[in-house]
């Protein structure tokens, strides 16, 4: 049996990492701030330890043969970089030395598809493509490419693959977290959509994607988890299908989002936490879609409809009653 260590198992994505690998026959040893936190069922073949990212974790990597890191401060409202860089890249160094150290052959690391470049309908944006505005800006993707520069130059003695998810949906999305879009048009009379749009993936998939690239994700490559290129207005009419609403839609104008943005950028120069700022109003207004089929062709991935995802999720949070 083979034993991976995995961190970020609390969220919705190592959530169901961890089934996944469970049900493949791996022994998983993860690092958990609370055990408590863990939703996920319990299982024999599953250790929980109790830590940070800083905690010092050598023992328990001399047991294992891969390193999955998935943890991450993935908010969208801090005003200053230093946050994200502490978790988010010096957390990723010290859990890769002690990796390397412990002689461990491969470590994959969790990233966000907005380190590369997106692309449109007609030219999707692929594990080629560099990074765009408005995500150049962006703190949280700031960190995340970091951190990714960082292992790609160190990736000598232990193997190092980037997995790139896009917008994931489904259930175990206790936060919830990306799973917020739903409540955007769900249950909603009116529902205002912004012009742009994005790629949606089911967490499964994901999730596949992470354990498929233990074996099969090459040294130093990066791969796209992503699936359907959706319109913003195009994903809420899916949600209002699947739920049986029938909402009046408003489009939001550009110099809505626009002054937003400029209030946003005030507060944050006050060191105020906000989500609101310039470039996350723009994201809302273009077009970040992506190619999945590096992941199809090399990690053998087969997608499912975000449809599935969607009604996964809503059955998830009506049965937990998630808010």
């Amino acid at each position: 049996m083979k034993k991976v260590f995995v961190t970020g198992i609390t969220g919705l994505l190592g959530t169901h990492v961890v089934i996944k690998l469970l049900k493949d026959g791996y022994f998983v040893i993860a690092l958990v701030r609370q055990k408590s936190r863990y939703n996920g069922e319990e299982n024999e073949n599953l250790r929980l330890v109790e830590g940070d990212l800083f905690t010092d974790v050598s023992s328990y990597l001399k047991e294992v043969d891969f390193v999955i890191h998935m943890a991450a401060e993935t908010s969208q409202n801090l005003a200053s970089y230093t946050k994200y860089k502490e978790i988010n890249c010096e957390a990723v160094v010290h859990l890769f030395s002690q990796t390397v150290e412990a002689g461990i052959k491969k470590f994959l690391f969790v990233s966000t598809a907005n380190t590369l470049g997106y692309g449109s309908f007609e030219a999707l944006g692929d594990e080629q493509a560099l990074q765009k505005y408005p995500f150049t800006k962006s703190l949280y993707a700031r960190s995340k490419k970091e951190a990714e520069s960082y292992l790609l130059q160190n990736n000598k003695t232990t193997e190092v693959v980037i997995l790139h998810p896009t917008f994931m949906i489904g259930a175990y999305d206790d936060k919830p977290s990306s799973g917020k879009i739903i409540y955007w048009a769900w249950k909603k009379k009116m529902i205002f959509y912004p012009a742009g749009g994005k790629n949606f993936v089911h967490v499964v998939d994901a999730a596949r994607g992470v354990v498929n690239a233990i074996e099969k994700g090459r040294n130093g490559e990066q791969y796209l988890l992503a699936n359907e290129n959706l319109k913003y207005k195009d994903f809420f009419e899916k949600i209002n299908h699947i739920t049986n609403q029938n909402p009046w839609f408003c489009p939001l104008p550009e110099f809505v989002l626009i002054f937003l943005g400029m209030i946003g950028d005030l507060l944050r120069l006050l060191r105020i936490n906000t989500s609101l700022c310039s470039s996350n109003m723009k994201a809302l207004q273009v077009h970040n879609y992506y190619s999945n089929q590096k992941s199809v062709k090399e990690l053998g991935l087969q997608y499912q409809p975000v449809d599935i995802a969607i009604k996964e999720a809503v059955e998830y949070f009506k049965s937990k009653k998630v808010n």
